[in-house]
């Protein structure tokens, strides 16, 4: 989703054309125009940024949906690629970011030194990148959930796209990931190919899936996929602090991170029961997932799986709202 740095650092998923297709999420494009709502002195509005993977979306949605309902605000959501919605941010231009996945330079010049984003705790969910084969493949032949044997299986894996090598399937060219590196640093006899978007990533793994061929791709966690299409993580070299510091040189794993919520500074302060709620919002794994999947694959629009979520879930929502 996203190197999501890991270096999503990591990082993420755009494509946005092809997903907000899927998930009918009507965001504006927010590298070209701000919101009419941000930084609205004395209105009870908020500006979310809503990044283009449904586990994202499924964060805005629910939020949008109480603070609408509950607390009778009116908010707008703007579409932004990762780093830029670090920009847009800092600039007020939105007042919140409800799921990042680390990126250690805005983190530094926007909370540390400027101290205009402020860090709005953990938002309950960990995410998790990595490479992953479909679990038919990898309970036929049980050694290739180790990197080291991957190029014993890149003829297996190659396709059209792949120009003779195995293919790693990514996502988005937008997403920040150490694909290439990795491929490069650990000698794989493997191309990465980008499908373009989330939603293109997941329609070619369905596709793989439902003619029981063989796949490996760039993936995470949490995503509602791993339901419809079971897949065995592969092994890479074991993540350690620091080990992809230098995005040439990485050659390790992605790491375990527990994603981030992000306010602007003057929103955090100052954005009464808004900033309130959003500082309290904190679900599952589990949690993200129901939703995800009634926007991604039952086609339900995120107000509705919002609400049916929230239908289902008062004890866990009421919590978040402010005293």
């Amino acid at each position: 989703m996203r190197t999501r740095r890991t270096h999503r650092s990591l990082a993420a998923v755009a494509g946005a054309g092809a997903l907000l297709a899927v998930t009918g999420c009507g965001a504006a494009d927010m590298t070209k125009q701000a919101s009419p709502y941000a930084n609205a002195q004395g209105a009870k509005t908020v500006t979310l940024s809503v990044q283009s993977w449904v586990g994202a979306q499924a964060n805005v949605a629910v939020a949008q949906y109480l603070l609408e309902h509950e607390l009778g605000y009116r908010v707008d959501t703007v579409q932004v690629d990762e780093v830029p919605a670090w920009d847009a941010l800092s600039q007020g231009r939105v007042d919140a970011i409800l799921e990042d996945w680390g990126h250690p330079d805005q983190e530094q010049r926007y909370v540390e030194d400027k101290k205009t984003i402020r860090n709005a705790g953990d938002l309950g969910v960990t995410g998790h990148i990595g490479w992953f084969v479909p679990t038919y493949f990898a309970e036929q032949h049980p050694d290739v959930t180790n990197w080291k044997n991957l190029n014993k299986y890149a003829d297996q894996l190659k396709t059209a796209e792949s120009g003779g090598k195995g293919q790693l399937l990514d996502g988005s060219p937008s997403y920040v990931t150490n694909d290439k590196a990795l491929v490069q640093n650990l000698k794989l006899d493997y191309q990465v190919v980008f499908s373009g978007s989330e939603a293109a990533q997941i329609t070619q793994i369905k596709q793989f899936a439902k003619q029981k061929k063989p796949f490996l791709t760039y993936w995470y966690q949490p995503q509602w996929l791993f339901k419809k299409v079971p897949m065995t993580e592969v092994k890479l070299p074991a993540y350690k602090e620091g080990c992809d510091a230098d995005p040439k040189k990485v050659a390790c794993a992605y790491p375990q991170t527990p994603l981030q919520k992000y306010l602007n500074a003057d929103f955090a302060k100052d954005g009464g029961e808004a900033a309130a709620l959003l500082k309290k919002f904190r679900w599952t794994t589990e949690d993200q997932n129901e939703v995800s999947l009634m926007i991604a694959e039952q086609k339900l629009s995120p107000d509705d799986a919002a609400k049916k979520w929230i239908d289902a879930h008062r004890s866990t929502w009421q919590a978040w709202l402010p005293e």
